[in-house]
């Protein structure tokens, strides 16, 4: 039995996902987002993060040898819910408001894999939600997604960067879609906002530079004096360069996702809830969130870093709960 590409992508569309491509694995892959990763390394921009130093991350094969596509699918999860002002509210990306998207990602993965194995006992698949050593924007836009962005951020048409990324890997020969041109333009208001000046230059971000990192990545009992008084507010991540993309102002769309909707208090928290958050209250908080990445200790750094840049004054916020 064959299945051709539009079956494929119809199926993809019928199970939830918003966008859907293809891009072949050549032989040979293509060296320029290769050489791109060789040289963030080199430059350190990785910061601490060990993981993006697997070398698998430079072969896709080395992933799934057998592979000869990649199915790359993307979701919108957009809200238009907005942030309460006032500088007594913690701020929260929006990627992490509602359910963890690596568990609605994969399980939509999971569904397209079985369905297409499904099709012809010759067929296999191995899929990704943000799982693995994949250059995720990097095969979004081979498979004509979007493009990636001076953000760092793939940007998509029809619903700006608000998007997650996952793969299916196959070893079907499938027709490819064609790559994604790049219309980010003369624009560079992502570089102009970022308050650490993580965007190094054009499509190159230093994630020591970067909100979202530390409050995120870093595990460190505190963070860097040179990152501290630019937070403005932000304890779980940072969007100020998505808020500001022409593209997302535009194009910005409610996501029809129910999972993607925000959990109680992750809009209109305050930083003195997080300043001694405990353990058992971090566990009430965020049931199947992508917020459980970020510890309790980190919670109250972040919060109290917030509230105070001289966290050396008061690290007994640190320490003094049940985790």
């Amino acid at each position: 039995m064959t299945v051709t590409s539009e079956e494929i992508k119809q199926k993809a569309i019928d199970l939830g996902f918003h966008l859907v491509g293809i891009a072949a694995i050549a032989e040979v892959e293509p060296d320029s987002a290769v050489e791109h990763l060789k040289a963030w390394l080199e430059l350190g921009y990785q910061a601490k993060m060990q993981w993006m130093n697997n070398p698998k991350r430079l072969d896709i094969r080395s992933c799934f040898p057998e592979g000869r596509s990649v199915i790359s699918v993307a979701l919108n999860y957009y809200t238009p819910h907005q942030r309460p002002q006032g500088k007594e509210y913690a701020k929260i990306a929006r990627y992490a408001w509602g359910r963890d998207y690596h568990k609605v990602l994969g399980k939509k993965l999971k569904a397209l894999g079985q369905w297409l194995e499904s099709q012809d006992a010759t067929i296999q698949t191995r899929y990704y939600a943000d799982t693995g050593p994949i250059q995720d924007k990097v095969w979004a836009q081979r498979s004509g997604l979007g493009w990636i962005g001076k953000n760092g951020n793939l940007i998509t048409r029809q619903y700006g960067s608000w998007v997650f990324l996952g793969e299916l890997l196959t070893n079907l020969s499938l027709t490819p879609d064609q790559p994604h041109s790049e219309h980010c333009g003369t624009c560079t208001r992502c570089l102009d906002a970022c308050p650490t000046k993580a965007i190094a230059q054009p499509f190159v971000i230093n994630s020591d530079r970067c909100i979202a990192y530390h409050t995120i990545e870093n595990r460190a009992e505190t963070l860097p004096p040179e990152i501290t008084p630019h937070l403005e507010g932000w304890v779980a991540g940072c969007d100020i360069c998505q808020d500001v993309c022409p593209w997302n102002q535009r194009f910005a769309q409610a996501t029809d996702i129910a999972d993607f909707q925000p959990y109680e208090g992750n809009i209109d928290s305050k930083l003195t809830d997080f300043v001694k958050i405990t353990e058992t209250e971090w566990e009430r908080r965020f049931p199947a969130s992508a917020l459980r990445r970020i510890k309790p200790m980190m919670w109250r750094r972040n919060a109290h870093a917030n509230l105070d840049t001289d966290t050396s004054k008061n690290l007994n916020y640190l320490y003094d709960s049940d985790d």
